[in-house]
């Protein structure tokens, strides 16, 4: 992984060049303060201070120069993502990045397992004179390229068992405890994941993590980890195949957040769950109408075997209220629907709690990382309604997908239970500065904000 840390560092005097954010709205103002030499350039470079330009200010010697860059707020986490990108290779100082370090630090990671940049920069260097944000900006950014990453690998190299190792290695630097479901050992106790996983070459598998001190508070964290959705026998047409591999995207999004819980060493006794499978077909794969258990006790019949994703979490939500936590949080690339009703970049997320969701809502704020809360509406449970089992898993007619997705998750809570489900796309479709096209954390800065929020108060 990049090393975020060499390119988000502490100032203490090193030798460095001025890197000036201006807004727009200040820009005469603040270009009448400058010499001639640096008017000139900046008409040259026809710079107004529009987001995301950039400009050389010469100084006095033939190598002094800083640089200005247009934008209205360093609490953009994206302010100074293009200049990241542009400026050559050297060492750069600006009096506290704030969220924009994020930016600057996630611009210059690169997925580059398959192949070499065909254009290897050197680094561009920032110094900030804030130690609590440089450090925190390191760890989210870490924490975003963990995400990223995990999302770009295909599926021939991130197979339920590759996931059970990416959450091993990172428990591991924690001092975590990892605990190994798999195959045929899922039939009696995750009935749910067995059935859905069981027609993969690759086995399926229920990974759970442990961490922290079992008096503290407990947080648990459930991620969806489907490592390909072919859509089982009900199967998805090329261009709804295409992506597929990021339908564990709910799965990189709980691992982030749970390292980024370790990382902080914050007063909880975490647990961190991961359905990890793969739909596929095969001659044992579950059918259209077949009826199949859940850890719970609850029966699904199936409508529909693409429809997958909330029957592998049925089984580990169930888990994951056996220790009685007082935090559950979901997160999963769970429907296409959220993706019409919001788009790619708002996650949908749904809460049985007013107090956490409350958390949510404002830690996305605070972190320009926006969700949109939705309805558990009670009016549409009768579609879950199945004449064979306790509840079907596809309702027909295709009326509020992401709701009555949520819905079926909600039979398997408890009562009393504080609980939210994020329904994230965990993909960047169009590149934007420090956004390039594929896989992206959306949602996790705001879940951390909530989660230190609430447990620091302890």
């Amino acid at each position: 992984m990049t090393d975020f840390a060499a390119l988000l560092q502490l100032d203490q005097r090193q030798p460095a060049r001025d890197l000036h954010l201006v807004a727009a709205r200040g820009y005469d103002a603040w270009r009448a303060t400058l010499g001639g030499r640096q008017r000139a350039q900046l008409s040259a470079a026809r710079f107004a201070a529009k987001p995301g330009e950039v400009a050389i200010l010469p100084g006095d010697g033939d190598d002094d120069w800083s640089v200005a860059v247009g934008g209205d707020d360093l609490a953009d986490p994206w302010a100074l993502a293009s200049a990241a990108a542009k400026l050559p290779g050297g060492t750069y100082r600006i009096a506290d990045a704030g969220a924009a370090g994020l930016g600057w630090c996630i611009a210059q990671h690169r997925f580059d397992r398959y192949r070499k940049a065909d254009d290897e920069q050197p680094p561009r260097v920032l110094l900030s004179g804030n130690p609590v944000a440089v450090r925190d900006t390191v760890r989210m950014a870490e924490a975003t390229a963990l995400v990223r990453d995990l999302v770009d690998t295909p599926a021939n190299d991130l197979d339920p068992a590759a996931l059970a190792e990416a959450i091993v290695a990172q428990g591991r630097l924690f001092g975590a405890t990892v605990n190994v479901i798999k195959g045929e050992g899922l039939r009696d106790g995750f009935p749910a994941v067995h059935a859905v996983g069981r027609a993969a070459a690759a086995t399926p598998r229920l990974i759970e993590l442990t961490w922290g001190d079992p008096a503290h508070p407990r947080l648990t964290i459930v991620g969806k980890g489907v490592t390909f959705d072919s859509g089982g026998l009900d199967i998805k047409g090329a261009s709804g195949m295409a992506l597929m591999k990021k339908d564990m995207g709910g799965a990189a999004h709980a691992l982030a957040l749970a390292r980024l819980v370790m990382q902080a060493d914050l007063p909880v006794r975490l647990r961190l769950i991961v359905p990890a499978v793969e739909n596929a077909i095969a001659g044992n794969a579950f059918r259209p109408g077949d009826v199949i258990a859940t850890r719970k006790g609850l029966t699904v019949e199936i409508g529909n075997t693409d429809a997958e994703g909330r029957l592998i979490l049925a089984d580990a939500l169930t888990l994951a209220q056996e220790d009685d936590p007082d935090w559950l949080i979901d997160f999963a690339t769970l429907t296409g629907a959220a993706r019409v009703a919001l788009g790619p970049e708002l996650p949908a997320m749904f809460s049985n709690d007013e107090g956490l969701a409350a958390a949510l809502l404002a830690g996305g704020t605070a972190t320009r990382d926006p969700l949109w809360r939705m309805p558990l509406w009670p009016g549409y449970r009768d579609m879950l309604k199945s004449p064979l089992a306790d509840l079907g898993n596809a309702p027909e007619g295709g009326f509020a997908g992401a709701i009555t997705a949520a819905l079926f998750l909600e039979r398997f809570i408890d009562d009393g239970r504080r609980w939210a489900h994020f329904d994230t796309f965990a993909w960047t479709p169009v590149s934007k500065p420090g956004r390039p096209k594929g896989g992206e954390a959306l949602g996790l800065r705001a879940a951390w904000a909530a989660v230190q929020g609430i447990y620091l108060c302890y």
